[in-house]
């Protein structure tokens, strides 16, 4: 078990406070490990004994067809009787109810309780209801690129991050596929697992959907279009071109459907000049780009766009709300933003030409304000800065601590 330090402080600060703690992400990402970390610190450091924290992973089949009544009264005879008991209540989105639950677990004794979810049904209307104010959530993540490099030193020699990053694009970040030295071949068969699973046990089952060839079909265009700006009728365009009719009503659902599993992640555009959210041609980026691999095959023509989705996600870590920022005539590839903060942030795999060049720092020169404007490339000579804007290697913003 590899530690993931920045999850379990954040975490942890909420320890013995009033409200649960829901960690949520799409399946595999380390959720159910992290709550290993937090039992782990609260007896090494806390001195909490063993007996009185209770772990209960519920998509188990020992809890299948379990009721929210039965939920309580199993979790209710663990209770300590004079003490406080730490429940770690793992994917209990299985169990209808499970707000009333914990809800009233949160009433009735002293508890203090941590849960996970792979389907953002956990973020829904019943927590409002029942836990209004009671509750924070942490969103997790694959492994970032600098999790990466430290599972992997833990089984292979592992090259300056520059050397490494394109490996990391290509392998992706789910923490199993990086617990031993794996082939490519034998990730992607474990992604591909993880995708199934998500699908049809997540979307399908979940959802009573039939058509589950017109699903996967809307899957794979949007793993096709990584990083492109487009829309449902987009989508539903394509496919009466293949001959398979799909309203924009079905598209919509199903790229709901996907956002609520955490396997995809819509980014909207930004009017940077009318100061509003634009409603059409929006950006999709995936949970971890071993999973676009893992379906359509892999293709180094794509880096350029996983590398995007790689910024995206890392952007997201650290807490920024991130969307596509319009211009006059242009695309800022990121405008993100945190409190008071905001960055903007254009992705380009290589500068080849002077045009190039030109068009990536143009974008970023249209906007007339003080906060920081990054130019992001693979270009082994990138560095410095251009009227104000700053060149970097992706690799290095990813591993920065300055931003």
């Amino acid at each position: 078990m590899i530690y993931r330090p920045k999850y379990v402080e954040k975490i942890m600060a909420y320890a013995d406070t009033p409200f649960v703690k829901i960690l949520t992400g799409v399946r595999r990402c380390g959720k159910s490990t992290i709550l290993k970390m937090i039992m782990e610190k609260l007896q090494t450091e806390k001195n909490i004994p063993a007996e009185r924290i209770i772990s209960c992973r519920y998509d188990s089949m020992e809890y299948d067809d379990m009721t929210a009544s039965q939920m309580y009264a199993q979790l209710k005879k663990q209770l300590s009787s004079d003490r406080k008991t730490y429940l770690f209540l793992d994917e209990v989105q299985e169990i209808p109810k499970w707000e009333k639950v914990v809800n009233s677990l949160m009433s009735d004794f002293d508890v203090d309780i941590y849960l996970t979810g792979s389907n953002s049904r956990m973020m829904s209307s019943e927590i409002s209801t029942y836990l209004t104010g009671r509750y924070v959530s942490f969103r997790i993540y694959t492994l970032s690129f600098e999790e990466y490099q430290m599972f992997r030193e833990k089984y292979a020699a592992v090259g300056t991050p520059r050397e490494e990053l394109m490996n990391y694009v290509r392998m992706g970040g789910f923490p199993a596929t990086h617990l031993q030295a794996y082939s490519p071949d034998e990730i992607y068969t474990i992604v591909r697992d993880i995708y199934n699973s998500t699908i049809f046990s997540d979307i399908v089952r979940r959802n009573q959907i039939r058509k589950i060839d017109q699903l996967e079909r809307v899957v794979k265009y949007i793993f096709n279009n990584v990083g492109n700006t487009f829309s449902a009728k987009s989508i539903s365009d394509y496919l009466k071109a293949e001959r398979r009719s799909l309203d924009n009503e079905t598209v919509y659902n199903y790229l709901e459907k996907l956002e609520k599993a955490y396997l995809i992640h819509r980014c909207s555009r930004y009017d940077l000049q009318g100061k509003e959210h634009l409603k059409t041609q929006e950006k999709f980026y995936l949970a971890d780009t071993a999973l676009r691999y893992s379906v359509l095959g892999y293709n180094k023509d794509s880096a350029a766009s996983s590398l995007e989705n790689i910024v995206y996600l890392e952007l997201c870590r650290r807490g920024y709300t991130v969307n596509v920022g319009k211009t006059g005539d242009g695309e800022i590839d990121f405008v993100a933003v945190q409190q008071n903060e905001k960055i903007y942030v254009q992705v380009a795999q290589e500068i080849r030409s002077e045009k190039t060049e030109q068009r990536e720092y143009d974008r970023l020169l249209e906007i007339h304000d003080n906060y920081p404007k990054y130019v992001l490339t693979t270009d082994e000579s990138a560095g410095g800065n251009y009227e104000g804007i700053k060149t970097m290697h992706i690799a290095d913003f990813l591993l920065s601590t300055e931003y």
